[in-house]
């Protein structure tokens, strides 16, 4: 309990460092590059392609835990692995911006600091619980997943599935906490473990519950809504357009098209899709200049010809890790289209 209430208690000084230091930066416009078609409103700066690595780490790390705990005891992942992968990577974000003199962008730095320390905070925590009171649970049972853990991977796995394209604070943890007691059985083998997981999960899945409620308001507050959506040009269109989620805005004289792509996750689907039917990505968001790009790929993979800005092992994937790639904006649907041929798992397009 005293574990519970130092989190609320950091989680409130958090939230009222982004009401403070966030409305501050969120005035502040990014830089976009001369010469873009893109409308004004619609483009995002450069910086931003890097920023929200930090951001998309806990899409990724909550991906790979869905995984494992569908699989091995909570105890099994590491969480302080990615704690410091999370720190390193911004801090290889922060040496790019430094180094290309890109906009300063205080109020996203201010949001990365909070998840970030939020993060790093929640999986200490649940470091030191999973490798005191889960491993004793665990050591006391069959060595068998109970209901309760295969409860957990199945939200945990549809909590991913939900914030790759939404805010995380907008996901119903109430209902989550609500199924856990109305829909799996209370009695049944290893009656230790059951219990201890359903104390672990109803911990989690209450404060992650109030916690989402208080960020939702702040965030409310302090910043305008996000667009859904991220406006392009392309070098050309054939006669009918059919993509998913893309939508044709207008066709200029030079042959050339202005479209809507979804944004987050979707939009690496997206580009992918115009990039087998031969389109080309030209400027995104305003931006002619770089986009990051991460792709899964064998321990030893080395290519020369990629900028790579930095490498993390997979922890719970021995053999591969994750690659950090700056790719030119007009190579990206060629470089969409080679990658698997390259062995390449294309993990994410970061769109500003």
């Amino acid at each position: 309990m005293r574990l519970a209430g130092a989190v609320r208690f950091l989680h409130l000084v958090l939230l009222a460092a982004v009401l403070m230091a966030g409305m501050a930066g969120s005035s502040l416009l990014a830089r976009a590059e001369g010469g873009s078609v893109i409308e004004e409103q619609e483009r995002r700066g450069v910086e931003q392609t890097f920023l929200t690595f930090p951001e998309w780490f806990l899409v990724h790390s909550p991906a790979e835990f869905a995984t494992e705990i569908a699989r091995h005891p909570a105890h099994e992942f590491p969480f302080a692995g990615h704690i410091g992968q999370l720190w390193s990577s911004y801090a290889s974000v922060i040496g790019e911006q430094l180094r290309q003199d890109y906009p300063a962008n205080p109020g996203y730095h201010v949001m990365i600091v909070v998840i970030a320390g939020s993060t790093t905070l929640e999986y200490g925590l649940r470091w030191v619980y999973e490798n005191t009171v889960g491993r004793l649970s665990w050591a006391l049972s069959s060595r068998q997943l109970s209901e309760e853990d295969h409860y957990a991977a199945v939200v945990a796995q549809d909590y991913v599935d939900f914030i790759r394209q939404e805010p995380w604070y907008l996901y119903d943890f109430g209902a989550k906490l609500k199924g856990l007691w109305t829909t799996v059985p209370a009695l049944g083998p290893d009656m230790v473990r059951k219990w201890e997981r359903r104390y672990a999960l109803s911990t989690e899945y209450l404060l992650k519950a109030a916690y989402g409620k208080l960020i939702e308001k702040a965030t409310r507050a302090t910043y305008t809504p996000a667009l859904m959506t991220t406006r392009v040009l392309v070098d050309h269109l054939p006669g009918e357009l059919d993509v998913d989620k893309v939508k044709l805005l207008r066709r200029l004289p030079d042959g050339s098209a202005v479209l809507d792509l979804p944004r987050y996750y979707d939009f690496r689907v997206a580009a992918t899709s115009l990039a087998e039917q031969g389109i080309k990505l030209l400027d995104i968001a305003g931006n002619q200049s770089v986009i990051l790009v991460t792709v899964w790929a064998d321990a030893d993979f080395k290519d020369p010809h990629l900028r790579v800005l930095f490498e993390q092992p997979l922890i719970t994937m021995p053999g591969k890790k994750r690659v950090a790639l700056v790719v030119p904006v007009r190579d990206l649907s060629e470089f969409l289209l080679i990658a698997p041929k390259q062995g390449l798992r294309v993990e994410h397009v970061y769109d500003y």
